[in-house]
This record gives structure tokens, sequence and C-alpha cells, in this order.
């Protein structure tokens, strides 16, 4: 049978898996339930399988029948802080956590990568190794990763890396879509605290109220955005907490918000953290406050390599059909700790869409939504597509 049809053969497995990964979502770095469901399922496999120190992180190294290069693949494991309210009957267990970003997939996805490649063992030439990364979701796993040796676990360096995304919504079931460059923003945090002095809200003038000022922030920043930067070099700023106060009738001491900011291009993120900390000082020094502000960068631009992403997007359309692949007109707003992996190996990040059959993708529940739902009927090609990528690669090069 071709892979295709073998992949085919996983999907129970896989699907059985991915729901039972669904109901024990761990959040962060640490991920020992999951961490154990994964070394239990690759625990038969003829792979070379290592834990991280500082991370629950597997890493498997699947050594070819030749010599060859390496191609890393990788699949995150973490879910969100987010309560569950999908409606499926294999929901999750643990309060405040779900795979809203369809990471059990990622992991399912990557496990039956690695059956059908451990199954071909005898046609590579060369390795492949196989990265769970816990921490996507804020933690920066891929760095801590990185740090522990993942990109030479192979014992040389990677030569390639492919990864994947699965959608709830935006994309089709069963669609891959992709581009070359910039595919995905860099990400940087934008904290800010207004420091006043409280009292009682009859008596403002006796106060020093931090809340008008940093409201007033919060509305000048999305001016500055409009007013520092050209449209055609996008930046997002959201602001997603403000913090003030305990009852209505009391000032407080100080006002907090905190923010996301996306870029395309560090010399631009660079020129915001710049715009934003003057902005916010300077509109507490004129209501006779104090701002304490800190923008921190994330993570970069996740890049896609030319040459790879078209060895990718042709693979798609030969292997699934023309129909199967769809070109991004632009890069998405969102930001991947992937682009870690990428800055050092050339390699692809891809989407997949798994919008339940039957779903208006532009009208499903999006990622990280609590109402998120992911069809997980596009496992057995998610897991072909991985798999046909480390083939090629390493015949094309072995």
């Amino acid at each position: 049978m071709g892979l295709r049809e073998d992949a085919a053969t996983l999907q129970g497995e896989l699907a059985q898996l991915r729901r039972e990964l669904h109901q024990i979502p761990e959040i962060g770095l640490h991920l020992p339930l999951t961490q154990a469901r994964v070394l239990t399922a690759l625990s038969d496999l003829p792979l070379e399988v290592s834990t991280g120190t500082g991370l629950s992180s597997v890493t498997a190294v699947l050594r070819g029948s030749r010599p060859g290069p390496v191609v890393l693949l990788r699949g995150d494991m973490d879910a969100l802080p987010v309560t569950e309210e999908s409606g499926v009957e294999f929901t999750s267990r643990h309060d405040g956590a779900m795979h809203a970003c369809g990471h059990d997939l990622h992991t399912a996805g990557l496990v039956g990568a690695a059956r059908l490649l451990c199954a071909r063992r005898e046609e590579l030439a060369g390795d492949v190794v196989f990265m769970f990364q816990p921490g996507e979701e804020g933690f920066d796993g891929a760095a801590h990763m990185i740090e522990e040796g993942v990109l030479t676990a192979a014992g040389r360096p990677a030569d390639a890396a492919y990864g994947l995304h699965v959608f709830s919504s935006l994309l089709p079931t069963g669609v891959f879509a992709s581009r070359p460059g910039p595919l995905m923003a860099a990400s940087a945090s934008l904290v800010v605290r207004v420091v006043g002095a409280g009292g009682h809200g009859s008596r403002p003038q006796n106060a020093l109220d931090p809340v008008p000022a940093a409201c007033e922030m919060v509305t000048a920043l999305q001016t500055m955005v409009t007013r520092r930067f050209s449209t055609f070099e996008p930046v997002v700023l959201t602001v997603g907490e403000f913090h003030a106060g305990t009852r209505r009738n009391i000032i407080p001491d100080d006002a907090r918000f905190e923010a996301t900011v996306r870029t395309l291009s560090d010399e631009v993120s660079d020129q915001v953290g710049e715009h934003v900390v003057r902005l916010c000082e300077h509109i507490a020094a004129a209501h006779g406050l104090r701002a304490e502000v800190r923008y921190e960068k994330e993570y970069p631009v996740t890049v896609n390599d030319e040459a790879e992403h078209e060895f990718v997007a042709s693979t798609i359309r030969e292997v699934f059909g023309t129909d199967r692949f769809q070109p991004l007109p632009e890069p998405m707003m969102g930001s991947e700790d992937f682009s870690r992996v990428l800055a050092r190996v050339p390699g692809t990040y891809v989407f997949l869409g798994a919008c339940p059959p039957g779903t208006d993708p532009t009208r499903a529940p999006v990622n990280h939504s609590p109402h998120a739902l992911f069809d997980d009927s596009v496992l057995a090609d998610g897991a072909a597509l991985l798999a046909e990528l480390a083939i090629r690669r390493l015949c094309r090069t072995g």
C-alpha cells in the first residue's frame, strides 16, 4: 500500500489517541500525563527516545538504513487555560484547561508520522527527529528544547524542519495552506502600571486617579499604530487585560493593563517598543502620575524558507491533489515558537483545515475559543504529509 493508504489504516488509532489527550489537557512546560501517553504510544517503535530535563518534552530519533541528512518534524503538546464548552463527548476532565488550539491533533499526528516512517526505515537515507514540544502557548517551549539540544538530537544538525498546525475555522476541512517568507508574526508583550494616589470617589480632586490616564493610554496606543506606521507595515496592538480598583467609590492607587503586539519585522517591533514607552510615560506625566512600562519581545517572525515551501506545496499537490493546497496571500498575525526552529533550520510550517464538515469555516468558532471544534478525520492525512515530506527530503539528498 502507499503512504496515504497506510495512514488511513491508522486513522482510528490516531483519533483514539487524540481524544484521550483531549481529556487530559495540561498547560505550560510540565505535561507529565501527556508525556507519559506519548511515551506509551512510541514504546513499540525502533526509536531512540529521550525526555527533557527542564520540561516534559519527548525527542525521538529514527535512524535510517543508510547515512544521509536529518529531517526534524515537530508537534506541540500543550493546552490553554480555557474552560471547555465544545460539547464533545470526550471533553476536558481538567477544570480550566482545554485543547482549544488543536495541539492534541498535532501530537497524535506526529505519532502517526513516526509509525509510518518506522515502517519504512529501510527506505530512509538519513535520520528523522520527532520533536514533541510542551509550552508553545506563551512558555517558549521551542527555545527550551533547542537549548537542550533537539536540533542536534541525531548527532549532527538538522538539515530541514517541518511542522503542521490545524485550524477549527478559516480553512475548509482537509485543505492545506501556507506561503513562502513571513507566515506568522513576531510577538511582544506590553505591560503598563499607572501609579497614582488613591482616595474617595466623591473627592477626586484630593487624589491622583490612575484610571482615566490608563484609559487614555489604551485609546492613544491604537491611534499611535495608525499614525506612526505605514498601512503597508502591519502592526497589531491589542489590550487584553485591564485591572483597577476594588469598589466603585474608591479611587485606586494604581491601574494596570497588558497588551500583545504583533509585527512582521524585528525593526518595526523595536520601533513599537520605543513609541509605546514614550507615549505611556508622557500621558502619565501630563496627569501628574507615573507610568511603569515594560515592553518585551517574545517570539520572532515565523519565516518559511522559499525553496522548502515550494517543495512542501508541490508535495501536497502531487500527493493530495491541487485542490487540497491553498496559497496564503498574506501572513497571519498570530505568532508561533516554531519560528525559533525555522530561524536556524530551513523548513516550512503549513496549516491544515480541521473545521467540522457541514460547518462554514468563516463562521466556525476559532482556535482558542471555548467552543472550538476540530475534526479529527484529518489526522491520517496530516500524518501522511509529515511522513511524505521526510521521505522525499531524505531521498532527495540521500
